[in-house]
């Protein structure tokens, strides 16, 4: 009746939305339990040896309500529901009663648990809006009242000041935090001058402009039209370009990827391993052709010129949310 099976780290048991057809009890590793939330996912627990997962759909065969996802590689022992199906029906009907009632009780407890959770930290101190509302503060004063030098631009910090608080009506703080966090990021360069003042170089002006354009477009798109990228997938994509730079691209402009190479060089070239399944999510959002079968293996196309731009505006939104303090 049962079977054992296998997840390697970072792959998933399975996912929210999926159909579901057995329960699991996690013979070894550890497995998160996350719900999707726009571009990211929101940790609500996780399971070890011993515990079991996927049993609360025995009896409605509702789909998951939440993703599965190996911490490290782990090891479950699949119990099919279709037999254990076939096991509760022997029992008493006021148990199967009892059991039901207790598994919709707690579906019902799980939800509410996980809405306050959300809301819990949702309460972001930097949302969205407050992101390119600071970075839009900061180019405007910059391409306004800056002065040009060689590293970029000089943003005059007295006038920065004013216009964050008098006429965009944001917090001093939050934007020292904004300057710090592209400081971490090669963005900005600050140097404390004594008495307070500081002097701001904008060293991507251009850059952080377009991205601000580009931001603020893909904000007020309708949800339905919206591509988002998590950290992880921006991670991986940027390690698969990195890698095709060096690949000669055809007449047509695009990098043929051979995948068992990527996955065989990836960690000489770029520093950590990258799995061939990992790209499946950006093939399906269109940054990557279709899979190629060939004699030499499995491959895909890439046209840097398209996909750079979406990893590197990403990589600016998952770099800021982490720097952000």
């Amino acid at each position: 009746m049962s079977a054992q099976k296998k997840v390697l780290k970072d792959n998933y048991l399975f996912r929210e939305g999926d159909s579901p057809d057995a329960m699991y009890i996690i013979k070894s590793g550890e497995f998160a339990i996350t719900k999707t939330k726009g571009t990211s996912e929101i940790m609500l627990a996780e399971l070890k040896a011993g515990q079991m997962v996927g049993e609360m759909a025995i009896f409605d065969r509702k789909p998951r309500s939440a993703n599965v996802k190996a911490n490290k590689d782990s090891e479950v022992i699949m119990l099919p529901y279709d037999a254990l199906t076939s096991q509760l029906e022997s029992l008493p009907v006021w148990v199967k009663a009892i059991m039901r009632t207790m598994n919709d009780n707690l579906r019902e407890a799980n939800k509410k648990i996980r809405i306050l959770e959300t809301q819990t930290q949702d309460e972001d101190r930097y949302p969205t809006h407050v992101i390119n509302k600071l970075l839009t503060i900061v180019n405007f004063i910059g391409f306004k009242f800056g002065e040009k030098e060689n590293e970029g631009i000089i943003v005059p910090q007295n006038r920065l000041r004013n216009f964050t608080i008098q006429v965009f009506q944001e917090a001093t703080n939050k934007m020292q935090s904004m300057l710090g966090a592209l400081k971490e990021l090669g963005h900005f360069e600050l140097t404390d001058q004594g008495e307070g003042r500081q002097k701001i170089v904008n060293l991507n002006p251009k850059f952080l402009f377009d991205f601000v354009d580009w931001y603020n477009e893909w904000l007020f798109k309708p949800d339905k039209d919206k591509v988002s990228f998590t950290a992880e997938e921006i991670r991986v994509l940027k390690g698969v370009l990195q890698y095709a730079q060096k690949i000669e691209p055809s007449p047509t402009g695009l990098r043929k990827i051979n995948l068992s190479d990527l996955q065989n060089d990836s960690m000489r070239e770029v520093g950590f391993l990258i799995k061939p399944e990992e790209l499946n999510s950006m093939i399906e959002k269109k940054l990557f052709s279709e899979k190629i079968m060939e004699e030499a293996g499995i491959s895909v196309n890439v046209n840097l010129n398209d996909v750079e731009p979406i990893a590197k505006n990403w990589g600016l939104i998952w770099g800021l949310k982490k720097n952000l303090k």
